[in-house]
């Protein structure tokens, strides 16, 4: 099959692009790498260089993507491309708006005027806002109330593709859709030739990983009273290969005219003072770590239940025990202690 990857030089976009290469699937990897490193396409692509193409493009560039969409005749676009920090979309909300929103809708009107049958959205567990303790472990009828920009943003999408597909249904030319609701993804790729590298960090296994590098001064812990088994936020963390295994396996599945939607989690959570514990373990390092007052917005305890999933893709999270799960992050964080510029 042929695959457009969007956003394909990210953390999970990647990572995407390996296993697609590995599933023997041929890559055209798009990414304008404002966040994305180069460094990464390179490692991702190098099982199999002749079927990987890199575009230094952005999504809103209609007829750049219009023509890697013909020249390449894709048959699916899996789609990442997106800015993601919650904290940020709320300080600065028409940044997300004009490259979540407004570039999802230019890449449609190119995938409008092409032959691709599928799209698999990476969508998030951001749309379902703050859900309710008796709607915990989420399923995916929970219902979708976003707090933030970001989570606003992913909604939307899922309604403008579920727009879009309605129209080529109508028009005859019907097209699939996957919207994959992931919950915090974590680790890197077991070999240790991918990882996470963002600027700036804020997701917590490389935060803490970084504390026990030397690379930072402390950790900093926020809340310790939360109704939870040791008072710390509880969350749901799955392996980023076990996310991309789910993309490339929606994608299998899809067909013109079908809607699929699955949370993808691990359906257990782990709580921030038990990853601090693990990162200890694994890496031995001794760290500072500073006690705070709750933040605004966090909830107590949020993880999924991967029942749909597990039940109509066979998917199953091969990564589920937090040491090794931090253990391939520890790997890729020794040897890149400064991400792909190291």
């Amino acid at each position: 099959m042929n695959v457009l990857v969007t956003g394909g030089a990210g953390y999970i976009g990647s990572h995407a692009v390996k296993r697609l290469l590995e599933a023997g699937h041929t890559v055209v990897a798009v990414d304008n790498l404002f966040r994305g490193h180069l460094k990464a396409i390179e490692a991702a692509g190098s099982i199999a260089p002749d079927r990987l193409t890199f575009i230094n493009a952005d999504v809103s560039d209609r007829d750049t993507i219009t023509q890697a969409l013909e020249k390449h005749q894709i048959d699916t676009v899996m789609h990442f491309a997106a800015l993601a920090y919650v904290g940020e979309s709320v300080d600065q909300p028409l940044l997300y708006y004009r490259n979540n929103i407004a570039g999802l809708i230019a890449l449609l009107e190119a995938i409008d005027r092409s032959r691709v049958r599928n799209i698999v959205f990476s969508s998030s567990c951001s749309t379902y806002g703050q859900p309710r303790e008796d709607q915990i472990p989420v399923r995916e009828e929970c219902p979708q109330n976003p707090m933030s920009p970001y989570g606003r943003t992913k909604l939307q999408g899922e309604h403008i593709l579920s727009d879009f597909a309605e129209m080529r249904r109508r028009a005859g030319r019907p097209i699939g859709l996957a919207f994959l609701r992931y919950f915090n993804v974590c680790g890197c790729d077991p070999s240790g030739s991918l990882g996470e590298d963002h600027t700036p960090e804020s997701h917590i296994i490389p935060v803490i990983l970084q504390a026990a590098l030397g690379l930072r001064d402390h950790v900093q812990l926020f809340g310790t009273d939360y109704p939870t088994p040791d008072g710390t936020c509880v969350r749901d963390y799955v392996h980023v290969t076990d996310l991309v295994d789910a993309h490339v396996l929606a994608m299998e599945k899809l067909a013109p005219g079908r809607d699929i939607a699955y949370n993808v989690g691990i359906g257990k959570g782990y709580s921030v003072r038990q990853i601090i514990d693990s990162v200890r373990r694994v890496t031995g390092g001794n760290f500072q770590v500073i006690e705070s007052p709750r933040r605004a917005g966090d909830v107590p305890m949020v993880y999924a239940d991967p029942t749909r999933i597990r039940e109509e893709l066979g998917w199953n999270a091969r990564f589920t025990d937090l040491d090794e799960i931090v253990a391939t992050a520890w790997k890729w964080f020794k040897s890149h202690p400064k991400g792909y510029h190291s």
